[in-house]
């Protein structure tokens, strides 16, 4: 059984350097690249998908469609999910990463990237569009430490992805890089401490093969 993680594309906050987390930001030109780039890659490994992840941001939207268009496999059913969503950085969203740490501190602005449990400041009130209506609001956070990403992430393996891949499918997931960051904390059994160390760079597939009790057998970035 195969899973393929990857990140979106480089986004117009990459490029600028600023804290996007849920606010919803296109894919530059050059990530639009990448994405398709990346689809070509699989499709030269010869990977079959049967089911792809997304979140529910276009950039994560768009390298996934880009992605399965390129290996073609575009007409396979995509699941849009709030749980693999960037973390929420609260009141970080829109701030430039370089302003903040001429402000706070660049040693701050550090554990605000990376610390397992430092929480950003908080967003007073989210503004959010109908495609999260259907979550109770206390489900939607004002900003979220890595600790509680992994804690929304994991529960889509164990529902839904670990099920697909006991029964042999093969799965994509399209993520950012804190999402993707908690599934692999998760299926590696990084230690807290450890997690910063974990780097998911935009639009580069990694592939994980899985055997019948869903231990890694292969990791291979393609």
């Amino acid at each position: 059984m195969k899973m393929v993680i990857i990140r979106h594309g480089e986004s117009e906050a990459n490029f600028e350097n600023y804290w996007t987390g849920w606010l919803d930001v296109p894919l530059t030109t050059k990530g639009k690249e990448q994405a398709r780039l990346a689809g070509e890659k699989i499709a030269k490994a010869d990977i079959a998908f049967d089911y792809a992840y997304t979140s529910v941001l276009q950039r994560a939207l768009i390298t996934c469609q880009t992605v399965l268009e390129a290996c073609d496999q575009l007409w396979l059913p995509v699941d849009k999910t709030w749980r693999l969503n960037e973390r929420h950085y609260g009141a970080l969203v829109g701030k430039n990463k370089e302003q903040m740490a001429t402000k706070y501190g660049a040693e701050q602005v550090k554990k605000w990237r990376r610390g397992y449990y430092e929480m950003p400041p908080l967003q007073e009130a989210n503004h959010f569009d109908r495609r999260y209506q259907q979550l109770d609001p206390q489900s939607i956070p004002h900003g979220e430490n890595l600790a509680m990403t992994v804690q929304r992430v994991i529960p889509l393996w164990q529902d839904q992805i670990a099920p697909l891949l006991h029964d042999g499918k093969n799965v994509l997931v399209c993520g950012h890089g804190n999402s993707l960051r908690a599934l692999v904390k998760y299926l590696e059994n990084v230690p807290e401490d450890q997690m910063d160390k974990i780097e998911i760079p935009n639009a580069t597939p990694v592939l994980y093969e899985f055997d019948e009790k869903l231990q890694i057998i292969h990791k291979e970035v393609l």
